[in-house]
């Protein structure tokens, strides 16, 4: 990886980029397809490739994509993940570009090359070779891994839910636990009947959202006969918050709702509680308690990948990439970030924009249009982020949430049937940006008529 000088003259920024071949297409290469990269791609292929002025590259380590804010429910079962992957392929069929399969393992900004892993299959079988990949203008969106913090036992221990695989075996655990508890495998003599404790460690979206999934779980499973223990007094969840309160980046009318919430629900919300270690079957707080647990779900926080900090590029102290608002990395203006693995200014907080879904979904918009006006040689847009609020979804139960923006005036608080409406919108417009309002709302339907046939929660 080389750290090459960059053209500082006044139109470095906006000029054209080519291949250096007359009528040969832009390459735009983008790495990572999630909410962000993924729409992105699909945009650009639909509105760019076809004049033939630009080819659209999309690289991702998995051959499916899955909306990242769904994988609570594919952990506690009411998801079927099957039924709402896109396999990239087809994708990029569809929409006109190039599907790479591979990691990131490197940038050669002199060649403006990047370097794609081997491929193995789950055998360890070679399938697809070390690549190197050109492009005139690469756009990162790797996203975001989990943050273990360094805790004592937490990687070994804990389940994170960050990737689809996580989340299935996270199910999967879960489903065995409830048959063994049970059948009192590995019950403790001084145990008056069988239980199953399960701590979710981390008190933000993710972890709210699936101590209320996890609830109805065990409702449903008991219900179909795979364990007869009662849902609340045998299977028992303990949500851990290191702060003050629950969902901490949100208001905290929404905290203390969702506390009560989740109260009773039968579920323990543990607050100011820092976790020191994490064994086989307890949680250690830094106060000196143990919490049991059977099964620990690690939700306390995200980093991003260490391949970034290995690139070349300025990154921060979490070791995301520093863009300007144009998205653009300091040092090189042919190479954009954006998401959750991008450090952006916002100036009105004086802060960065947080890693949400809705920030990348925006700056998937906002580069589609700075690419047109680039190639164009026109002068670069500046991204300005609007925070439209936040919704937290308690499954079946219920749903709150805020509504932020100009047509509101200030901060709404909602709840119920509309922050539950308004919470499952925010994936149909996730659907609409990939295949068009026609097909999302016949795959809605298909969807819908498939759950009336369907178990309530995913049973193997």
């Amino acid at each position: 990886m080389t750290n090459s000088t960059i053209d500082e003259s006044p139109d470095a920024t906006t000029r054209q980029r080519s291949s250096g071949t007359a009528g040969t297409p832009h390459r735009v290469v983008i790495v990572g397809g999630g909410a962000g990269g993924l729409e992105l791609a699909t945009a650009l292929g639909n509105k760019m490739v076809k004049s033939g002025k630009v080819s659209v590259v999309l690289v991702d380590r998995s051959s499916t994509h899955i909306w990242k804010p769904l994988l609570h429910e594919v952990a506690a079962g009411s998801m079927d993940a099957n039924t709402h992957q896109l396999e990239y392929a087809a994708q990029a069929r569809w929409h006109r570009f190039v599907f790479q399969q591979g990691e990131l393992k490197g940038i050669d900004r002199n060649r403006k090359l990047i370097t794609i892993g081997s491929l193995a299959d789950d055998d360890g079988i070679e399938l697809l070779p070390q690549r190197e990949l050109a492009y005139d203008t690469l756009i990162l969106a790797i996203g975001s891994i989990t943050n273990f913090f360094n805790v004592p036992g937490a990687a070994e221990h804990a389940i994170a839910v960050d990737t689809l695989s996580q989340a299935e075996h996270f199910r999967r655990r879960m489903i065995g636990l409830c048959m063994r508890a049970e059948h009192a495998i590995d019950m403790h003599a001084d145990q008056a009947h069988p239980t199953l404790d399960i701590a979710i460690i981390g008190a933000g979206a993710t972890g709210v959202e699936l101590s209320a999934e996890l609830r109805n779980t065990a409702e449903v499973l008991g219900a179909y006969g795979l364990h007869q223990l009662d849902p609340v007094r045998d299977i028992r969840i303990t949500v851990i918050e290191a702060g003050p309160r629950i969902l901490s980046g949100l208001p905290e009318a929404i905290s203390i709702k969702t506390t009560a919430l989740l109260n009773k629900l039968g579920i323990a919300v543990l607050t100011d509680a820092k976790v020191s270690e994490v064994q086989e079957k307890a949680v250690l707080l830094a106060n000196g308690k143990s919490i049991p647990a059977d099964l620990t779900v690690w939700a306390a926080g995200i980093r991003a990948p260490q391949i970034l900090g290995e690139l070349g590029l300025p990154v921060n102290r979490l070791g995301q990439i520093i863009v300007q608002q144009s998205l653009q990395t300091e040092i090189d203006p042919d190479i954009f970030a954006f998401g959750d693995c991008a450090a952006c200014p916002w100036p009105e907080k004086n802060s960065t924009i947080p890693p949400r879904a809705q920030a990348a979904h925006q700056q998937a918009s906002f580069l589609l249009d700075a690419l047109q006006k680039r190639l164009a040689g026109q002068a670069l847009p500046t991204f300005v982020y609007r925070d439209l609020g936040s919704l937290v979804s308690l499954g079946r139960f219920d749903a709150v949430g805020n509504l932020m923006g100009p047509l509101i005036g200030s901060t709404l608080f909602i709840e119920g049937i509309l922050a539950r409406m308004l919470y499952i919108s925010l994936y149909r417009m996730h659907l609409v940006a990939l295949h068009g309002l026609v097909r999302t709302v016949a795959d809605t339907l298909g969807h819908w008529l498939q759950r009336k046939t369907s178990p309530r929660v995913k049973l193997h």
